[in-house]
């Protein structure tokens, strides 16, 4: 078996945990290849590096001294070399990296960067494994996009060569060499394109907890473990919230069909969460309930005699015009409504606007910034009629008004718009009345 693992910024938060995951991955001869996140938070009181990068050029563009901030991370770094000996010349490569950035020679996304590259040379030396820069492997285009072609030719290249090497998550080049980010959170969806180049039968991805739970911990009390589940149900679980693993990990590998588990790096004799495209045999109605808070719902009344997709698609035009991701588009007859999250329109809301009440044929724009979103996700939902009434009813006995409801044809998975407000009581009063609820027990 051939297996990818990667490990989170808590996994690599000290010299401890450089120990634990040295142990792990050694105990494996399956485990080739180990990717990396940058060295995360050793406490509550702590700075993950990737935050203190980001200060550190944004210091550095306003030309404020950055030097304690950029001394900080090199001390992380040099303190895990010094406490486990691991022999490499780190400090004339942080030395290196200080000039050039003193010099204005270095982009924003290679400086943020170098958190997973020392994370993946301390490893890499520390495991006695090869270092493979993954600029050298991952390909973007110039939009940000991963040419998957050349990736998974760079990949299969370095597997060829490389019996057990360590690859630096989060980033890859494009065209012109230069470095190029994915979103926060991407060191997972490097992991996922490396199992996929590499053909392997597993990607472990190792972070700190125990694998998914029905609901958020942090809401309800010892929610109920998620032992599998399908690459569908996660990628929206993942995508409405569920912070363990980022959306987009899941692409590159239900394409291939490649198996991936969710463990923890500090108890991984607990076992994780399997997820795959088919899970075995899975009794419970609701596989997992998750939501966010922080959305805005514009809701348009057109005049009576336009013709309503022309109007609507001039409207999500001038979204992506902004950039701005629309979530949800409900409609009726003559309105329609556009769910987005409030941070993604930060400064540009006013133009926005603006832009939004030039457009014909709008008779009015209301807008309703109170909105939380839940997601309540089952594959096993459509195999009884009623299930959505029955979650729906759930809101009605708790006086918990609706605001929004969206559901696809595949009914696995229910959104429904709530006040902000009563986020956390919904998500309770859904748990309490679903958590060890099985499908054929409902009648």
């Amino acid at each position: 078996m051939y297996k990818v693992c990667k490990f989170g910024g808590s996994s690599l938060a000290n010299s401890e945990q450089f120990k634990r995951v040295k142990d792990i991955v050694l105990s494996d001869d399956d485990r080739h290849i180990v990717v990396v996140s940058a060295v995360g938070k050793s406490n509550k009181t702590d700075n993950k590096v990737t935050d203190l990068l980001y200060l550190i050029y944004q210091h550095h563009k306003y030309h404020v001294d950055c030097t304690p901030l950029f001394n900080q991370v090199k001390k992380k770094y040099l303190d895990i070399q010094n406490e486990l000996d691991i022999s490499i010349d780190l400090e004339e490569e942080f030395d290196e990296l200080k000039e050039r950035l003193d010099n204005d020679e270095l982009t924003e996304e290679e400086l943020v960067s170098r958190g997973e590259y020392f994370s993946a040379k301390l490893m890499a030396a520390y495991l006695g494994f090869d270092f493979v820069d993954a600029k050298e492997l991952i390909n973007f285009d110039y939009e940000g996009k991963v040419v998957e072609e050349e990736t998974n030719e760079c990949i299969e290249k370095a597997v060829a060569v490389h019996d057990y090497f360590v690859v630096p998550g989060f980033y890859g080049s494009y065209p012109n060499y230069k470095i190029c980010l994915f979103s926060r959170g991407g060191s997972d969806v490097t992991g996922s394109y490396m199992a996929k180049g590499a053909q392997a039968d597993l990607y472990e991805n190792f972070t700190d907890v125990s694998g998914f739970y029905m609901a958020d911990p942090r809401i309800v009390d010892n929610p109920r473990h998620i032992s599998q589940i399908s690459f569908n149900e996660l990628r929206e679980l993942a995508y409405m919230g569920a912070s363990v693993l980022h959306e987009e990990t899941i692409l590159p590998l239900a394409e291939q069909d490649i198996p991936l588990v969710i463990l923890n790096t500090n108890h991984p004799e607990e076992g994780g969460t399997l997820i795959k495209k088919t899970p075995s045999a899975r009794r419970h109605l609701i596989t997992g309930i998750t939501g966010k808070k922080g959305f805005t719902a514009f809701t348009f009344v057109k005049d009576k005699s336009a013709d309503k997709l022309d109007v609507l698609l001039k409207v999500l035009a001038l979204f992506k015009d902004f950039h701005i991701p629309v979530e949800h588009v409900p409609t009726s007859i003559d309105s329609f409504c556009v769910v987005v999250e409030k941070k993604t329109m930060e400064e540009k809301y006013y133009d926005l606007v603006s832009e939004l009440k030039k457009i014909p044929n709008i008779i009015s724009i209301d807008e309703d910034e109170d909105i939380a979103l839940l997601a309540v996700v089952g594959g096993n939902m459509v195999k009884k009629t009623g299930s959505s009434g029955r979650v729906l009813s759930v809101f009605g006995e708790e006086h918990i008004n609706i605001k929004l409801i969206d559901q696809g044809l595949e009914e696995f998975n229910i959104i429904i718009g709530i006040s902000n407000a009563n986020f956390d009581r919904s998500i309770r009063a859904l748990y309490n009345r679903f958590a060890h609820e099985k499908v054929d027990e409902v009648k």
